[in-house]
């Protein structure tokens, strides 16, 4: 049976919890809600009006205590990145794909772009559920080494909306990290939606306990995307994220039938490359535009298995391989 979106899986975790547990709130919480847990509950500016203030206000603080929970359910993944962009457009969730396609051993893809999950359909699963069972929700497996967890397996259907706001949203994105029975993992990959908002801040603090290795951030080579990707920058720096280095996916176009390289989006700045120099992060590489791999998302194939010879494979390796010793370097 596949798992609702309203009602929370029954798996019973308290004894991780210590006994603590989250005040019960008499109505949802607020866009810009500090959080019951914060030490700010019931007394920021936000609060004011709020049904639950009272409640916050008397609930005991400190970090969630669900975190705990987290940390020790993916105790078996060794190796957590985030991919980042703050511009859409830039490819991130097919270069999200792509790197699950190529790291080695046992991988996990987490989508928590909520609103807008492609995963799914680029991963050749789209028509797939989840199931529960008594470790929790089952992740979709697309091969025996392969799981992918996104919210367009608990849709009605393939077109249904989701209108949700921060809150709601983030509670989802809990219950991926603290209900998905993900087992031993190599990598987990979490891809996220354009921005800094709350997905990205509620990743990063639920994974606290665990530990992320790092994120990897993908641009195009236009100065209209490195600006926002400057933002995510100071974003990484601001919540503590290490950056493991930019992508500047896009990098001209080569053709299939005759390997010539065209720049479409031209860098008129320097590129990504330049960026990553004045910021003093790694530079992983630049991945050619090949028009198979948009055919390869829209049939659920692994572009890195059907066109291993093309230039944009070969790049893709080449910076898979560059995020694997970052990883490991202290």
């Amino acid at each position: 049976m596949a798992p609702s979106l309203e009602e929370p899986t029954p798996v019973d975790y308290e004894a991780l919890k210590g006994g603590k547990v989250k005040p019960e709130l008499v109505a949802p919480e607020p866009e810009h809600c500090p959080g019951p847990e914060s030490e700010r509950a019931g007394q920021a500016d936000s609060c004011a009006g709020c049904p639950n203030q009272a409640i916050c206000a008397a609930a005991p603080k400190g970090p969630d205590p669900d975190i705990e929970v987290i940390t020790e359910r993916l105790a078996g993944v060794k190796r957590k990145i985030l991919v980042l962009s703050g511009k859409g457009g830039v490819g991130k969730s097919t270069f999200s794909c792509m790197l699950a396609w190529g790291f080695a051993g046992v991988v996990g893809l987490m989508d928590t772009d909520i609103t807008g999950p492609s995963l799914p359909q680029m991963m050749g699963v789209l028509t797939s559920t989840i199931h529960t069972s008594a470790s929790g929700w089952e992740p979709v497996w697309v091969t025996s080494s392969l799981a992918v967890m996104s919210v367009q397996f608990m849709l009605p259907d393939r077109d249904a909306a989701i209108i949700w706001r921060g809150p709601k949203k983030n509670g989802l994105i809990k219950k991926f990290l603290m209900d998905v029975s993900w087992g031993d993992l190599d990598w987990l990959v979490v891809d996220t939606p354009p921005g800094t908002s709350d997905e990205h801040l509620s990743v990063n603090a639920l994974l606290k306990g665990s530990g992320v290795d790092g994120a990897v951030l993908v641009t195009t080579p236009q100065e209209v995307a490195l600006l926002d990707v400057r933002k995510e920058i100071d974003f990484c720096r601001k919540a503590a994220i290490r950056i493991l280095g930019i992508v500047e996916n896009m990098s001209g176009f080569v053709c299939p039938g005759c390997a010539h390289e065209s720049q479409i989006f031209r860098a008129t700045t320097g590129g990504a490359e330049r960026l990553a120099r004045e910021e003093g992060i790694p530079f992983l590489g630049k991945v050619p535009l090949d028009p198979r791999i948009g055919m390869a998302a829209d049939y659920g194939e692994s572009f890195l298995e059907a066109f291993p010879e093309s230039p944009a494979s070969v790049a893709i390796r080449e910076v898979v391989r560059r995020v694997g010793v970052e990883v490991e370097r202290v």
